[in-house]
């Protein structure tokens, strides 16, 4: 099950749940007044902890090396679409927020609200 390039810029290697070498798609997409930061899981291909596992850790690690202030950008995991017959594989995009005592907090996008992300 490969994911797409279409998905990513770039891959991403990060240090997932107990050090673990993990890998994700990374898109970084600036708006005016807002940034995007969109990680994209890549199933068989990342060795280590998911995207939604590593959570605020991924932002972190994303935020410290790309220079972000992870106040200042909206996070984004992208579940992309692998032309699986199983629905668990559609392309799905979830908004996530993280509270300092709470678990993060999913909201699933819109295809509007996604376009809105990715047009220029």
């Amino acid at each position: 099950m490969k994911v797409s390039e279409k998905y990513y810029d770039e891959i991403f290697d990060f240090k997932g749940q107990w050090d673990m070498p993990s890998k994700c798609g990374l898109k970084i997409a600036e708006k005016p007044r807002k940034t995007f930061v969109v990680v994209t899981e890549l199933y068989q291909d990342n060795p280590g902890t998911s995207v939604t596992a590593a959570g605020h850790l991924l932002l972190d690690q994303i935020c410290a090396a790309k220079g972000l202030n992870p106040a200042e950008v909206t996070y984004l995991e992208c579940n992309p679409d692998t032309s699986s017959k199983l629905s668990f594989y559609d392309e799905e995009y979830f908004e996530v927020t993280f509270g300092a005592a709470l678990p993060p907090a999913y909201r699933l996008l819109t295809k509007d609200e996604v376009r809105g992300v990715f047009d220029s």
